[in-house]
């Protein structure tokens, strides 16, 4: 398969060489491509000389005008399948999702088992690693409330590390996902179940950020989790 390995940052200078370094490591034939929402700690002119002598990075530049976590991955999406994307690695820049996973990850689409794979912290195998207690609380509540309201079946619907093939992006309508923020990882996954995609999950080990700070509280959260009843009961995303 022809894989795009799509990385939305905001203010990950301090983490994107070694995270560059890491996935050619792991998964040498694949491209990354880059979607930078304008950092102001420069993040993008960090990739820009990593890609002088780098021919598998790309960059997408936005504007920081319409930032957002959301809209990062909808243009990355649609960007990717431009490239010749045969399946899509969404993950974060901040090293919590490790390299290592990925060839797991794509493995169900190459055999053709599955159509979404996401790398979940909840099936035997999996860990939620070096989070404190409140934040695995959290993530925890989130995950079965989500779970409840959505009608998701997966044990990790808030992952944010996952593999699409082709026919997924496709049939979700990529492109037209509307979450500017970090809620678009519900809507993705809720998409997928509309669409009635074979979703799997393979066992990852999720390790707490090293360095720069976390884009999603407590309060965030909280808001995220109304809008999942709006989702729910709002018109067909696909419609």
């Amino acid at each position: 398969m022809k894989t795009v390995i799509m990385v939305p940052t905001y203010n990950e200078r301090a983490n994107i060489a070694e995270l560059v370094k890491l996935l050619h490591k792991h998964l040498p034939q694949a491209r990354i491509l880059v979607v930078d929402d304008s950092s102001p700690d420069g993040t993008f002119e960090e990739v820009k000389k990593l890609m002088r002598r780098d021919k598998r990075l790309q960059l997408l530049l936005r504007d920081r005008s319409v930032k957002g976590r959301g809209w990062a991955g909808r243009d990355g999406f649609v960007r990717a399948l431009e490239m010749g994307a045969d399946a899509v690695v969404e993950m974060d820049a901040d090293l919590s999702h490790q390299p290592r996973f990925i060839p797991s990850l794509l493995a169900p689409l190459a055999a053709g088992k599955a159509d979404v794979v996401i790398g979940s912290r909840y099936i035997p195998g999996g860990k939620d690693m070096d989070r404190p207690f409140h934040r695995q609380w959290t993530s925890n509540f989130a995950r079965h409330y989500l779970k409840f309201v959505l009608g998701l079946k997966v044990k990790d619907p808030t992952s944010g590390f996952r593999a699409f093939s082709k026919k997924a992006l496709e049939k979700i309508k990529a492109g037209t996902l509307a979450a500017r923020d970090p809620f678009t990882v519900s809507e993705i996954l809720y998409r997928c179940y509309r669409a009635d995609l074979r979703v799997v999950e393979i066992p990852i080990e999720f390790v707490d950020r090293a360095r720069g700070q976390s884009k999603l509280g407590l309060p965030t959260l909280l808001k995220y989790l109304g809008r999942a009843f709006l989702l729910r009961l709002g018109p067909d995303p696909l419609s």
